[in-house]
């Protein structure tokens, strides 16, 4: 018999297990028991995913769960989509023994766990993530949300998991693109947290779904976002704490809200924003050339961009930077690197040099 290998995510209030290895095994376990309990199972996906891996759910015993399947891409985490879920549980009358299971990326996990978070004021639901970015990031630690025509993620909860189940085999029918934006997140946490991890990916020659290096970086990246979730699972650190996961992203955020979403994945917003983050870093004195130097290389050996395919109007890029969520008393808050491997938030940066940046990755 195999084990079941778990990593656990100790919180305040409770804790959660991220299965690996043999984590369909453990879905499996999770579904019989809780519809032995007598509670409903409900999945919320997406066409492309259902297209490819529906034959997971069946071996896992979803077998007659009522599925909703929504448009793929960016666009799905809308109001639009959110109340069509909500209406989805609630034409069924589901209850509060309901069990929702997100079976997707990370669009279907941040809509699924808000939809959980606001039926009936909160049901259990499940991560099962089928994409490289929701492995090492969107499915651990609970940020649930929506996105608006203002900026992404304006709408959402923090509502944790009951469990997430990783299963790197999955990957195998990820399209190329995709796996090479989850990437960028796996790049972000050596740069924010951990140089040797950094290093090892600078030793891997190349890494895809099938690569045996895949499944042990995937734990590291979810065992050092636990770590950080755990001392600040609500983002309240009046400095650091789990603001530091969002290393490029007030950049990257900007980027798929000003050219529109889904023109750029996620995680390539984030490649030109883990590139942003390096600049601005040396430029208040943090690290120095060669810092920015061994990022860039990494971030574009993986075949991440690190500028603009076309030009976006700074004046915009600006406003929706002003309508970041870390921010405070009216001011940015960005996350940069006093080295690589030690990521700080900073306060306060001038305008004009933010602008500055802006202009290097062909802004205008």
């Amino acid at each position: 018999m195999s084990t079941i290998a778990t990593l656990t995510v100790e919180l305040t209030e409770r804790a959660y297990p991220i299965h690996f290895s043999d984590s369909l095994n453990a879905l499996k376990n999770d579904v019989a028991a809780l519809r032995a309990a007598g509670r409903s199972v409900r999945v919320l996906s997406d066409a492309k995913v259902l297209a490819a891996q529906s034959h997971v759910l069946e071996q896992a015993g979803f077998e007659n769960a009522e599925i909703l399947s929504l448009p793929t891409g960016e666009t799905t985490k809308s109001v639009e989509f959110f109340s069509q879920a909500l209406s989805f549980l609630a034409g069924q009358a589901a209850n509060r023994d309901c069990a929702l299971f997100a079976f997707g990326g990370g669009v279907i996990g941040d809509l699924s766990g808000y939809v959980a978070a606001s039926y009936l004021r909160g049901i259990d639901f499940y991560q099962i993530p089928t994409t490289l970015l929701s492995m090492v990031d969107s499915s651990v630690g609970g940020k649930t949300g929506i996105n608006l025509p203002e900026g992404k993620n304006l709408v959402g909860a923090f509502w944790q998991p009951k469990a997430v189940y990783i299963e790197t085999r999955l990957l195998e029918t990820l399209p190329c693109r995709e796996f090479t934006a989850g990437m960028a997140e796996v790049i972000k946490y050596g740069m924010l947290y951990d140089s040797n991890f950094f290093k090892e990916l600078e030793q891997v020659n190349t890494l895809s779904a099938s690569s045996p290096e895949l499944a042990a970086i995937v734990r590291r990246c979810c065992a050092i976002k636990a770590e950080i979730v755990a001392d600040d699972e609500k983002e309240t650190a009046a400095s650091g704490g789990r603001a530091l996961l969002n290393l490029g992203h007030t950049f990257a955020h900007a980027i798929e809200n000003v050219a529109g979403y889904g023109h750029y994945l996620h995680g390539e917003a984030v490649g030109i924003g883990l590139n942003l983050a390096t600049h601005l870093s040396a430029e208040i004195g943090q690290i120095d050339a060669s810092d920015i130097a061994r990022a860039k290389t990494l971030i574009e050996r993986y075949g991440l961009p690190t500028a603009l395919k076309s030009p976006l109007p700074i004046s915009d890029l600006m406003a929706a930077m002003q309508r970041d969520k870390k921010n405070r008393g009216g001011k940015l808050r960005l996350v940069s690197m006093q080295a690589l491997g030690q990521a700080v938030t900073t306060d306060g940066v001038d305008g004009a040099l933010i602008e500055a940046l802006w202009k290097t990755i062909g802004a205008e």
